[in-house]
């Protein structure tokens, strides 16, 4: 498995609500166009910025949206990226993301390796001695 992690700020001037309707009427339908047959999840993860613990405010979040996109194998991926580079491809995709994105500040990471902790099941005790 091989996924792609997106750490995607929103244009200036838009509002977070703004922002959410555009992306999931109008820029994931493109992101579904170009991923349907290589990738098996494209997952959007919106960011709710938490208060800070030492002052108690909401500071602006840095991102709005945590992207995610899950390959099955190596050559999937690559062969994803053949296609999404594709001149026609890439044109209709960067002028989307224009309308969206403050992309300078866009951030992408590949992630080939992951670990998890197995937890145990959470007890309806919430006081820990």
């Amino acid at each position: 498995m091989i996924k792609t992690i997106g750490l995607l700020p929103r244009r200036p001037g838009m509002t977070v609500a703004e922002f959410r309707a555009y992306y999931e009427t109008h820029h994931r339908v493109i992101g579904e166009k170009y991923l349907s047959g290589f990738a098996s999840r494209y997952m959007r993860r919106f960011i709710t910025p938490s208060p800070s613990r030492d002052t108690g405010e909401t500071p602006e979040a840095d991102f709005d949206v945590v992207l995610e996109i899950w390959y099955p194998d190596r050559a999937t991926f690559e062969a994803c990226g053949r296609v999404l580079s594709a001149p026609e491809a890439a044109a209709e995709i960067v002028a989307d993301e224009e309308r969206l994105f403050d992309r300078p500040r866009m951030r992408f990471f590949v992630i080939e390796e992951e670990c998890e902790s197995e937890l145990p099941e959470p007890s309806t005790d919430r006081s820990r001695s």
